[in-house]
């Protein structure tokens, strides 16, 4: 950025400060891009992690405004997954084949939905459909498309269930207690997204207010297993496509988050971090995850480096986009993201903090000082305007020494043997 910022007294005038970009190197500010993925900008995404970390660690143990005493809320992690929309190569383990068959007839295609081989976890065929004929692409996209109705549907559900073991209407729960939650989209080696969550009951004002007596753990699991399975999603009437019911797969992952709660699920730093891993990861991570980038064209996507499954499902997603009963879903807009419309990471209003909040924090510290200027006495002429993105050829060789200065660092913090956590949580730390 290139400009400068005058703030005057608004009775007498006088400038009570001034800066200028023309005391700066070369004349011009940095200011950080806040990009939040590691494959844009490494250094932003690492800050934008640390942030979620703390955002959902607040959730977990309260702090940046949450009472501590929301570690004694029932609180679950959950990962729930996409359906099987074909059957496709996955990493296997100790020796074990892939997926043997016996007298496994051919496909309409002529291809074996089997193999025998053993795939390691860097093996690109992983995530591959075994027949890309048989595989469903259109009910992958359309499933992608409908993935925050079906997590919405899915709330509803849980908190009806939770209602009607409560004994009270599902219109009064809000009464009684609340459900607060955060959740993180990852894509699979498949090209599906999966839905890591932290689900947790408060009392109907939120996390300062204790939940009812009823509220458990175990009912809270058992109302997140039973709202998996009722949840139904229709897609528009298609003439081509017909119509699809969508549902969430059948794999479902629920344990009880354990530190200070007498469990032996996982812990509250560990779950924070696991979040905070993956709100920074590109699209394209797995090699089917689809692009970091806008498509404006079908034949854009012949020159994206990706796997042939991903491309396909790149050109369904375009071509979907091209029906008239699909047109509110904006196919076409979301064909890099292969459909999937939501936030890599949402949470409800009462969880904990906002990324807002976190940044403010920051800002104020790094002032060093609480401001002084009375804004209802001082005027403020700003004229900045934008120059470009990127560092300059010698700024970008000043940069990547500092980073790997940083990088090694870290590296000897660990080798140290200062814990043994995650590595991620070492360096954001437990207070900032």
């Amino acid at each position: 950025m290139s400009g400068h910022t005058t703030t005057y007294d608004a009775a007498t005038g006088e400038i009570l400060h001034h800066y200028s970009t023309r005391d700066e190197p070369g004349e011009r500010l940095l200011v950080r891009c806040r990009n939040r993925r590691a494959s844009v900008c490494p250094s932003c995404s690492r800050l934008h992690a640390g942030d979620t970390y703390h955002l959902v660690r607040a959730g977990l143990t309260g702090g940046k405004g949450v009472p501590a005493t929301v570690q004694e809320h029932p609180q679950l992690f959950l990962t729930l997954t996409a359906p099987s929309f074909g059957p496709v190569h996955h990493a296997t383990a100790d020796g074990q084949r892939c997926r043997p068959r016996r007298n496994t007839a051919p496909c309409q295609h002529g291809r074996l939905h089997a193999c025998t081989s053993v795939h390691e976890p860097t093996d690109p065929l992983i995530g591959q459909p075994l027949c890309p004929g048989c595989y469903d692409y259109t009910a992958h996209i359309l499933w992608h498309a409908h993935a925050g109705e079906l997590w919405s549907r899915f709330t509803r559900n849980v908190r009806r269930y939770l209602a009607g073991r409560a004994g009270i209407t599902r219109s009064r729960f809000h009464e009684h207690a609340r459900l607060s939650f955060a959740k993180v989209a990852e894509y699979q080696r498949r090209g599906a997204i999966h839905l890591h969550a932290v689900a947790r009951i408060d009392g109907p004002t939120g996390p300062a207010d204790q939940p009812p007596t009823w509220a458990t753990a175990d009912l809270l699991t058992a109302a997140v297993q039973a709202a998996t399975q009722r949840v139904l999603v229709r897609t528009p009437h298609s003439a081509a496509i017909g119509e699809l019911g969508l549902r969430w797969g059948t794999q479902l992952d629920v344990h009880p988050i354990g530190t200070g709660r007498g469990t032996t699920g996982p812990d509250d730093e560990a779950v924070a971090a696991y979040i905070a891993k993956y709100v920074t990861k590109d699209t394209g991570t797995t090699g089917a995850g689809g692009t970091d980038h806008r498509i404006t064209g079908l034949a854009e996507i012949d020159h994206i480096h990706a796997n042939a499954h991903a491309r396909t499902l790149m050109r369904t997603c375009w071509r979907l986009g091209g029906l008239a009963e699909y047109k509110h879903l904006r196919l076409r807009a979301w064909t890099h993201t292969l459909g999937y419309r939501g936030h890599i990471l949402t949470k409800s209003r009462a969880y904990s903090t906002t990324y807002e909040a976190l940044r403010a924090d920051r800002a104020e510290y790094e002032r060093h000082t609480p401001q002084t200027l009375d804004s209802s006495a001082a005027l403020t002429e700003a004229h900045w305007r934008y120059i470009g993105s990127g560092h300059t050829s010698g700024a970008a060789l000043v940069v990547a020494g500092i980073a790997e200065d940083h990088e090694r660092s870290r590296r000897l913090y660990r080798e140290a043997g200062q814990g043994d956590v995650c590595s991620t949580a070492q360096d954001w730390g437990a207070e900032p």
